[in-house]
């Protein structure tokens, strides 16, 4: 039986989903984009290719069996992209929330059932249809629950608009005793520059206070005044709209001190080092391709 255990986002790693490249399927058609990101690709014929993105995740999975972290692959689906395992299930305290996806994408939680089957069934838990909610919108920081949203009345215009109201007044609800904090974040269809597909895209916390944001991920300048208090300016590592449209604020933490990052990513990786955190170097720029980066193919399951 797996004892989940997660309470925040940078605690010693113990086990965790990593998602999976293999067999990834045909380019998408521009229709087909989920992001405005990956439609950028898909037309200038940069999407990247299936070779790559496999080697990319194995780097990653390399790092984590260097540290001893028990990892869990998804099951094959054929033809199909299952890299970005933390949209479809995230663990809060001792309880899987099953995310509610697009409806396209409830097959990668079939392929993860081996791995619910292994939980306690009274901590395994489906939101009810109208509540949105994916796991790259989710982060926990010991008292608090995180959650990015997007507070626009055009929401259900918006294929990138991923965590509603009603996502965070379930986590609300659940987990009473939790100081539950949304994030109204920037949306756009067309331009991937100015798109936090998730709460992920513009903030994360790594080590034991600090943090990397992009400022203008936030619609209101009142929610990134919050964490600037919560953390101290001088503990938060600022990306510029390029290095958040590369993913910078994506990275993963696999200890208070070890950080994986993207290689190309210099400014923050000195700054990580700076700071005296351990990095580990990968390469994963063809995957960021598709708006998603290391903590996007990451389902921590149990941390210290």
């Amino acid at each position: 039986m797996l004892q989940l255990h997660v309470k925040n986002e940078t605690s010693r790693l113990r086990a965790v989903v990593l998602g999976s490249a293999v067999n990834n399927g045909p380019t998408p058609t521009a229709e087909e984009a989920y992001d405005p990101k990956s439609l950028e690709h898909i037309l200038s014929g940069t999407y990247p290719v299936e070779a790559d993105m496999v080697q990319e995740m194995e780097a990653f999975n390399q790092v984590f069996q260097k540290y001893n972290v028990q990892v869990f692959r998804p099951q094959l689906i054929e033809n199909y992209n299952q890299i970005f395992t933390r949209d479809i299930g995230f663990v809060i305290d001792d309880i899987f929330i099953k995310a509610n996806i697009l409806p396209d994408r409830e097959r990668e939680l079939d392929a993860i059932q081996y791995v619910i089957d292994q939980m306690d069934p009274n901590k395994v838990v489906r939101p009810p249809e109208e509540v949105h909610i994916e796991g790259g919108d989710v982060m926990l920081w010991n008292d608090y629950i995180f959650i990015g949203t997007y507070k626009g009345s055009d929401y259900k215009d918006y294929i990138t608009a991923r965590t509603n109201m009603q996502g965070v007044e379930y986590i609300r609800n659940m987990f009473p005793h939790k100081k539950v904090k949304e994030f109204d974040l920037v949306k756009s269809k067309l331009e991937a520059r100015d798109n936090a597909l998730h709460l992920d895209c513009c903030f994360q916390p790594v080590g034991k206070n600090k943090g990397i944001i992009y400022k203008s991920g936030f619609r209101e300048e009142a929610d990134y005044v919050f964490l600037v208090k919560l953390f101290g300016k001088e503990n938060l590592f600022h990306i510029t709209r390029d290095e958040m449209y590369h993913m910078n604020s994506n990275v993963f933490s696999i200890d208070e001190n070890v950080v994986v990052s993207e290689r190309n990513f210099t400014r923050l990786n000195k700054w990580l080092r700076d700071n005296d955190f351990i990095v580990e170097e990968i390469p994963y720029a063809e995957i960021a391709k598709q708006e998603g980066l290391l903590r996007c193919s990451t389902l921590p399951l149990i941390r210290d």
